[in-house]
């Protein structure tokens, strides 16, 4: 994505930080859990048989599963409490089992989208053929609500604040204030829904009376969507051909690896 403001502290973007010292539980849990090195894990290995580290690894392959389908980002913290639990001095060594079963076995792959909060997801490997991310076009019509959100967001520089997504949205029919037969509740799915799953961040702007916020793409975002599909979605939609917006067709057609970096710095 094009160059970004800097994240402003504020309760609805999942990447800010909370003002003073002030941690959650799970951050504590996190911050108390240090990286077993590879000497602990093999002495933790030897005093456990192959099937009780196989049979651990299969309850993290279904706690990730469990959570993907509501696509909801995993934090270690998490992970270790509630799974790992007396295993974590194996942690490396469950998580890279882990790893090799979804991409063997499901062909997806565990990806760690916040390295410094430690967050995973889970995105489908299979790429188009041109090596576009995994969602390349609208499946469903809460992915396509999505769509046109980071379609915004995108021709817009990275960064929009949240009356124009909802003016564009009521020109399609999407009411925010109202209840929507198909997604319900649309700010909702929008501020809450899209966010906690890290498709968005919705970021408090400083200073403004009465209080604004703003829209970017979110970190699963960065690593699923394509943004070179956004721009042919956006030239059909406005009888145009994608290259006519230089400057979006630039970074669309960049590297993949480069996109993702841009949209993941903080």
């Amino acid at each position: 994505m094009t160059q970004r403001k800097k994240l402003s502290s504020t309760p609805h973007s999942q990447s800010g930080r909370r003002s003073g010292s002030t941690l959650s539980p799970e951050e504590e849990d996190d911050l108390s859990f240090t990286l077993p090195s590879s000497s602990q894990v093999q002495k933790g290995l030897e005093k456990l048989t192959p099937l009780q580290v196989d049979q651990k690894a299969a309850e993290v392959v279904q706690y990730f599963l469990v959570k993907d389908q509501k696509k909801i980002p995993i934090r270690r913290a998490d992970l270790v409490k509630h799974v790992l639990k007396e295993y974590r001095n194996i942690f490396p060594e469950i998580m890279k089992r882990v790893a090799r079963t979804f991409d063997q076995v499901f062909g997806l792959k565990l990806v760690e989208i916040d390295s410094k909060n430690h967050v995973y997801i889970l995105i489908n490997k299979l790429e188009g053929a041109e090596g576009d991310p995994p969602v390349s076009s609208p499946s469903n019509p809460k992915l396509g609500l999505l769509f046109v959100i980071l379609s915004i967001i995108f021709m817009k520089g990275g960064v929009v604040r949240e009356n124009m997504i909802w003016n564009f949205l009521k020109k399609l029919r999407v009411d925010p204030g109202k209840k929507h037969e198909e997604f319900g509740d649309v700010k909702r799915v929008v501020t809450d829904e899209f966010v906690r799953q890290r498709y968005l961040e919705y970021v408090r702007v400083p200073h403004t009376d009465p209080v604004e916020h703003e829209f970017r793409w979110g970190q699963r975002a960065a690593v699923e969507v394509s943004q070179a599909k956004i721009l042919e979605f956006m030239g059909e939609l406005h009888d145009r051909e994608p290259k006519s917006w230089t400057q979006q067709y630039r970074e669309a057609h960049s590297t993949p690896s480069s996109q993702a970096n841009t949209s993941s710095q903080r």
